[in-house]
């Protein structure tokens, strides 16, 4: 078993709300708390849970590689996410992602070097109107991101970070 007690009785929580044959209802959820607790799904960890849920692997794999808010690579702790779509490139979106890509020295699709920030370039997140979005860690959208509340949010994230540094030092 790769997961902790904790995020497997939260998975059986998930498979609860399902009947016994459709348990495969329950895997985004069961991704979703494993990245959550490892930082991201791992080979073995998509494994574990299809094992844990009773589907096959590649069930598993098949969700874990269609939805990009699941990384199958190792990712910093902090995440963000560019909406670069048409509603939101249109809007800045694309200005936005050059002006985070500048600010935490890094390209689309890479960490910085202390592991902490990883920026990457995300599909449509529906909020088109509040262009151009962002997300962070999967969990916080971030709206109308001007060049000012982009500095806001990246000061506000390296704080964050900061601090998260010195709880693991």
């Amino acid at each position: 078993m790769l997961l902790s007690e904790q995020a497997y009785q939260k998975i059986d929580r998930e498979l609860a709300k399902y009947p016994g044959d459709q348990r495969q209802s329950a895997i985004m959820a069961a991704l979703g708390i494993a990245q959550v607790e490892k930082g991201w799904v791992s080979a073995e960890v998509i494994e574990d849970v299809a094992e844990y849920i009773g589907v096959p692997p590649i069930a598993v794999q098949e969700v874990a590689t269609f939805y990009n808010m699941f990384d199958v690579r190792p990712v910093g702790r902090i995440k963000v996410t560019v909406c670069t779509n048409l509603p939101c490139a249109l809007r800045g979106g694309e200005q936005a992602a050059e002006v985070v890509q500048r600010k935490l020295g890094v390209s689309l699709g890479e960490t910085t070097p202390d592991g902490m920030f990883t920026v990457v370039e995300g599909e449509c997140m529906g909020a088109c109107g509040d262009a151009p979005v962002m997300l962070v860690n999967n969990r916080h959208m971030c709206v109308r991101m001007s060049e000012e509340r982009l500095d806001a949010m990246l000061d506000s994230l390296k704080a964050e970070a900061a601090k998260l540094q010195g709880e693991s030092a």
